[in-house]
């Protein structure tokens, strides 16, 4: 083997493999780990580049990405905590931590010389024992608005306690409901913008119906208009120079540039009529707008809006109901947004254009105030998570009970199954329980609780029937998590559940890691 593969590379067997995906994918966890719960503790993540850029999280899946990782095990779980923020948006912590707690547990049961495929097959029959529990208590409110209204603030609520935005999380939980329930089911985060504006407290924040562009009016132009029809554009409106590369003007005396640029203006003069003639009184375009056709615009009575970003012209242009344009010469064809009123707003200190009553009537931006750009860019995180399992629970309305509630009830139902079945799959089913129950533990271990003595307590009250106990971080006990209004997702959970163990068999099923040489420089000449 050795003559196989070429001088460099190496390769792990056997026993040695599968301890250094064990002990990687481990470290991910344990690293993840201190960030589970309302009282989870946050990382900064310091980059090395130029800048220094510093970033202060608890959000799973932004420290993960931005570690760099050489182990290959640990790669997966980086993974699927990538996915589940893609997915679903919350629980990036918990996925990693439980599929970090199945290997665990697995690496006991290798060990005692099972073999992998034996705790695969315990794993499958546990997770299907565990969703079957979650699915018979699960509750439905959609029938009820008032209520469903209700569940839906308590997984907000649930969502921001373990984030920086804990502190006031009744009112951002209201926020991120009303704007979810603007959406009528869509699970299209688009049309929520979320601006970010230093100064002011996190109680400052806002929702407004409507869409902010960060820009400014320009000199001269009409600072409110009602009724408006915009059209949104991505074309130079610098002046048309000789565009072409290379190209030299040769004259002979002066008047001939004299020509040459009243040429130029009287190009940009048609192209501005052109605009014009669209019957419009807002022109909002992505690039440069020069004095003169800005001049043009004013005299028109037209507003002109240069510079503004992609994503906002992009979101103004699904807002508004209209498309981007670069061409003009066929009016009819260009579809131009509608909104009723544009005018300036002040927000702190910076001036912004507001535009209300649009097309789209699902449209809102979220204003975020805050005391600097890292509280501001943690609490974009922790609102967007929010939205997130919001419009995912709009759409699939199973809600569970939180704080440990979940784990519980699924390891009681992993643990009877156990019981009844016969040879080695036991083990591994039992196994698959007590990882379940690492989640609860590490809620209570983050907040400095004594985890084994409210565990063993947790369980004793799950046997009775029909119960919501859960663990109550504020006061340190078992706690009513009906009364509390703890609630998460179901679709959350169920991704949580089948993504740690598909990981986990992965991880599992590897006994041999082969790392390439790297490709000489020289091989290449």
């Amino acid at each position: 083997m050795e003559r196989v593969l070429k001088d460099d590379a190496v390769e792990e067997k056997g026993e040695r493999a599968r301890m250094a995906a064990f002990i990687g994918a481990m470290a991910i966890a344990d690293l993840v780990k201190t960030t589970l719960g309302p009282k989870g503790m946050d990382k900064i993540l310091q980059s090395t580049g130029r800048g220094r850029s510093v970033t202060v999280t608890n959000d799973g899946a932004t420290i993960l990405k931005s570690l760099h990782i050489d182990n290959p095990a640990a790669k997966v779980l980086v993974d699927i905590s990538k996915v589940q923020d893609d997915e679903v948006g919350d629980g990036t912590t918990s996925v990693v931590v439980l599929a970090g707690e199945l290997l665990r547990e697995a690496e006991k049961l290798v060990n005692m010389k099972i073999h992998p495929m034996t705790i695969i097959a315990g794993f499958r029959m546990a997770v299907e024992c565990a969703r079957n529990a979650l699915l018979q208590r699960t509750m439905d409110n959609k029938e009820n608005t008032d209520k469903f209204r209700a569940d839906l603030m308590n997984i907000a609520m649930t969502t921001l306690s373990s984030k920086i935005l804990s502190q006031d999380k009744e009112y951002f939980a209201e926020l991120a409901v009303d704007a979810v329930l603007r959406l009528k089911g869509s699970t299209n985060l688009e049309a929520i913008q979320i601006l970010k504006k230093p100064g002011g407290s996190l109680k400052d924040s806002f929702l407004d119906e409507g869409f902010i562009l960060d820009k400014k009016i320009g000199i001269g132009q009409p600072k409110r208009i009602e009724n408006a029809k915009i059209l949104v554009a991505n074309t130079a409106m610098d002046t048309d120079k000789v565009k072409i590369y290379g190209a030299r003007v040769r004259v002979d005396s002066m008047s001939k540039v004299a020509d040459i640029e009243a040429a130029e203006k009287q190009k940009m003069r048609e192209k501005v009529q052109k605009i014009i003639a669209h019957g419009i009184n807002c022109f909002v375009n992505r690039q440069l707008i020069y004095n003169f056709p800005e001049e043009l615009f004013a005299d028109a009575g037209i507003l002109a809006i240069e510079h503004a970003d992609f994503e906002g012209i992009e979101r103004l242009g699904l807002v508004t109901g209209g498309e981007i344009a670069s061409t003009f010469d066929n009016p009819e064809s260009v579809k131009l947004g509608r909104c009723k009123v544009i005018e300036e707003i002040m927000i702190g200190e910076d001036r912004l254009i507001h535009f209300s009553g649009v097309e789209m009537g699902q449209a809102c931006t979220i204003v975020l105030r805050g005391a600097s750009e890292h509280v501001l860019d943690e609490a974009e995180r922790s609102l967007h998570d929010a939205l997130c399992v919001l419009s995912q629970t709009v759409n699939d309305t199973r809600v569970l009970f939180g704080g440990g509630w979940p784990e519980m009830v699924m390891a009681k139902e992993v643990d009877e199954l156990a019981r009844k079945t016969p040879g080695k799959k036991s083990h591994a089913i039992d196994a698959f329980s007590r990882a379940l129950q690492a989640i609860p533990t590490t809620i209570a271990d983050n907040a400095g609780l004594d985890s084994a003595e409210l565990i063993s307590q947790l369980r004793a009250e799950h046997h009775k029937e029909n119960n919501t106990a859960g663990i109550d971080v504020i006061t340190g006990s078992v706690g009513d998590m009906q009364k509390l209004g703890i609630q998460e997702s179901f679709k959350v959970k169920q991704a949580i559940l089948l993504s740690a163990t598909e990981a986990a068999e992965m991880i599992l099923r590897v006994d041999e890691i082969i790392t390439c040489a790297p490709r000489r420089r020289e091989d290449r000449m």
